[in-house]
């Protein structure tokens, strides 16, 4: 068997089959059921946030947050092309100009040194990107935010059940976005959800994910579709009463990764952020002068069947639909750049054991 770069998370065959079995009685399937609010309200409890909408996927989540915000069609929003698809994807979507702010060199999120110097008067929100788990400087993006009376959305989707000096990273901002695919630490199979604190998104959320439909015969807004289902939620009822245990199996896998990669010359690992509990989602692995380049070590472990990935890599501001945007280009963020073609994710799962993290170690050592 390969090992891949990951391995969703599962509870036992049976604790799932038990949670869906009243499914085949009640026959409710979607439409924000019984499943569905409970694990809403866990969910709530767990990131300790006032209020959180459960999406089918994180990207929905995203494009549903952007457009409940009430942002002015056609502003700017400052990001980082340090990020998946989706991140990018959303903004534009959602009828938004992506305007690609670098990294820093320490931790890989949005270099806030740099934010203020791409502020125009079109400028109409900030959308960090908490990357790998490590946590952006969100006191440095508030002071921004406020000072340019700015929107703040984090992409946090690599960031469930990380705190920053003991504040959940469901608190920071004017919401956040979690992503709840089956690659993440926390798992719904697809599935996502959006964190804020404001009260008048409640409805607002409501409306944009389910048609606008406040009851039998009415119809207030011009929604869409992005209800979590059923079998979703019940998976992640499960999978939420392993999470805690689902991680500090996780730290073992890093634990030992660093055991064996630290102090290596010509291999950075991620420096680990003072005050943060983290929540071990990604280790990435920087190839700089080391005797293998990037991508060489990606082939010796394919060779080996073992999956790495080279995370995130292109960079979004790379992308051929994107070109004509003014601050496209991979030039444009130069340390972005740097770390996007040295960067590689090194497999992370919970069941991961260490005598595979060993063979991984000493393909890349030898």
């Amino acid at each position: 068997m390969p090992i891949n770069v990951t391995r969703s998370s599962m509870p036992s065959y049976e604790e799932f089959c038990e949670e869906i079995k009243e499914l085949w009685d009640s026959r409710w399937l979607t439409n924000m059921g019984k499943k569905h609010k409970q694990l809403q309200a866990e969910l709530e409890e767990y990131l300790g946030t006032p209020h959180l909408t459960l999406y089918t996927n994180g990207h929905l989540a995203l494009e549903n947050i952007l457009v409940a915000m009430g942002l002015e069609k056609g502003g700017e929003i400052i990001t980082t092309p340090f990020t998946f698809a989706s991140t990018t994807h959303a903004i534009v979507r959602c009828g938004y100009v992506p305007v690609f702010c670098d990294i820093n060199e320490e931790d890989y999120t949005i270099d806030v040194t740099k934010i203020e110097e791409l502020i125009t008067d079109k400028t109409v929100a900030i959308l960090p990107v908490h990357v790998y788990g490590n946590i952006c400087n969100v006191e440095e993006i508030d002071r921004i935010a406020k000072k340019h009376n700015l929107k703040v959305i984090y992409d946090a989707a690599h960031a469930f059940g990380v705190t920053y000096n003991g504040v959940s990273s469901a608190c920071f901002g004017d919401a956040s976005m979690f992503s709840f695919h089956a690659t993440k630490v926390f798992n719904t199979i697809e599935g996502g959800a959006v964190t804020f604190a404001s009260d008048e998104l409640v409805q607002i959320l409501n409306d944009i994910k389910n048609f606008g439909i406040r009851g039998p015969e009415a119809v207030a807004y011009i929604g869409g579709n992005a209800k979590m289902n059923e079998f979703q939620a019940a998976m992640g009822i499960c999978n939420l009463r392993h999470i805690d245990e689902e991680i500090a199996k996780r730290q073992r896998v890093v634990e030992h990764y660093r055991l064996r990669l630290n102090g290596v010359k010509g291999i950075k690992l991620c420096a680990e952020q003072g005050g943060v509990k983290a929540n071990y989602a990604y280790f990435p692995v920087v190839f700089d002068g080391y005797k293998y380049t990037r991508d060489e070590v990606f082939d010796n472990l394919r060779s080996e069947d073992i999956i790495a990935r080279k995370y995130f890599y292109p960079l979004t501001n790379s992308f051929e639909c994107y070109k004509e945007l003014p601050t496209a280009g991979e030039d444009k963020t130069p340390v972005a750049k740097h770390i996007a073609h040295r960067v590689l994710t090194l497999p992370l799962y919970a069941d991961l054991t260490l005598e595979e993290v060993d063979k991984i170690c000493d393909i890349i050592l030898r």
